[in-house]
């Protein structure tokens, strides 16, 4: 058995997404061996994210606290929503933070976003309710929004969050697209070239019944 202080980092590593029990102690022996200077500077990084970065609260993306600001419960507005030249009518609905990214590199949309902050799967417990979806529908009338488009995952989770999203904003004044089928189901949009993104967002369709 290790230490309880190595079985502590071991298990803390064990928590994040992806990390299996082997891969937490790797990550904890690679730590162990930084110097102190790398560890603590990992170790400040860390904190200061937690302090300084929150949820934009018009859009939920990824929004700094700016400077002067003493915490990240006052909740800014990220830098897409604050910058004037982006279109305010038409909202890009996205899963996760990352995906916003993806779309940013096709250079190909210069609308706002609307981060869900995940996808409806039931076997994962996740519904409707745990989605920011009450906050994009509290959106559209204030902004003027005249095109939703969902951007959401080409794989079941997302194909069904974007026909739940689309049932519930047909009987709305709001046009409502879905992205192309450029990208390869069951694919993530965060792993999707630039070039194969961009057709996918040209080539979106309006969704129907």
């Amino acid at each position: 058995m290790y230490s309880a202080a190595v079985q502590d980092l071991i298990d803390e590593l064990g928590r994040l997404p992806g990390i299996g029990p082997k891969s937490a102690q790797r990550i904890a022996f690679h730590l162990l061996r930084l110097s102190p200077e790398d560890a603590l500077r990992l170790a400040r990084t860390i904190a200061v994210v937690k302090e300084r970065v929150s949820w934009c609260r018009r859009c939920f993306n990824i929004a700094e606290v700016p400077e002067g600001t003493n915490s990240a419960e006052e909740a800014p507005e990220c830098e897409i929503c604050r910058d004037p030249r982006r279109d305010p009518s038409v909202v890009c609905v996205v899963e996760e933070p990352r995906d916003v990214i993806a779309v940013e590199k096709t250079r190909e949309y210069r609308g706002r976003y609307h981060v869900l902050q995940g996808a409806i799967s039931p076997i994962d417990g996740i519904g409707p309710d745990k989605l920011r979806i009450r906050e994009l529908l509290a959106r559209l009338d204030p902004e003027g929004i005249k095109e939703v488009i969902l951007c959401t995952n080409p794989n079941i989770e997302g194909d069904a969050t974007a026909l739940y999203l689309a049932s519930l904003l047909k009987a709305l004044p709001v046009k409502v697209t879905r992205i192309a089928s450029g990208l390869p189901v069951g694919g993530d949009l965060e792993y999707a070239d630039e070039l194969t993104l961009g057709r996918a967002l040209e080539g979106r369709r309006e969704l129907g019944d």
